[in-house]
């Protein structure tokens, strides 16, 4: 089944509680992270595959809106508030939908719904079009080589040039690692650290703050532990 990679964005503990309360009986949605402001929500929205974001309006620092018109490529986006009279504001940056608090589960599943019918539109648009690229063509040793991205293992950010690791092959390129992340599949590639980008399919375990794979062990940035061990494990871990 097709789960939806959700975040909860909400300052208030008993709303945030609510939503993964309503989630949690929801078998086609998974809670990737619950954030009670648009800062640290950034970084899940930025840094993983997020299908789904319920996000509170009235927030400090930054509001909903106005986090929500920061985002170059937004999730699926249902606003949450108290103050329905923020709904045309909202509507006018494509959101799914708008729930106002207190959100009954009646509600909540209603709108949950909508945005998964939404995705299964989108993604049967995507099969039908053109095929999927799996390659890229990069310039190293004045030559254009054909990579495929099932054979990276993990990609090496040196100022301004990357190396890219294929097997026991290393590929030098001029590009920089943030330039060289946002052309990468996002479903594929995760960046771990500030110098790595790692392919998610070559990862054999995950040891302390390392991540191994089947020639390399690539460091967890302090910062990005979390998010990373919920991306890369996530759902598939036997429970006792």
């Amino acid at each position: 089944m097709t789960k939806l990679n959700c975040l909860i964005v909400d300052d208030e503990p008993v709303a945030r509680k609510g939503l993964e309360e309503h989630m949690q009986a929801i078998d086609f949605l998974h809670c990737v992270a619950s954030c009670e402001d648009a800062l640290k929500a950034a970084s899940y929205v930025n840094e993983q595959k997020i299908d789904l974001m319920y996000l509170d309006i009235h927030m400090p620092k930054v509001t909903g809106i106005d986090f929500l018109k920061m985002l170059k490529n937004p999730p699926i986006t249902i606003l949450t508030t108290a103050y329905p009279d923020y709904a045309v504001e909202g509507y006018s940056l494509d959101v799914m939908d708008y729930l106002v608090k207190p959100i009954t589960f009646e509600r909540f599943l209603k709108a949950s719904q909508k945005a998964m019918e939404y995705f299964q539109l989108k993604l049967r648009a995507g099969q039908n079009g053109a095929p999927e690229v799996d390659y890229y063509f990069v310039r190293c040793d004045r030559k254009f080589e054909k990579v495929f991205f099932r054979d990276i293992a993990y990609v090496e950010g040196m100022q301004n040039y990357v190396i890219l690791h294929i097997g026991d092959r290393k590929l030098i390129t001029y590009i920089t690692l943030t330039s060289l992340e946002d052309q990468m599949p996002k479903d594929q590639f995760l960046r771990v650290h500030k110098s790595f980008l790692i392919s998610l399919p070559h990862v054999k375990a995950i040891e302390g703050d390392e991540i191994i794979l089947e020639n390399a062990r690539i460091p967890i940035g302090r910062t990005l532990r979390e998010q990373v061990v919920q991306r890369i494990i996530g759902t598939y871990l036997f429970k006792r």
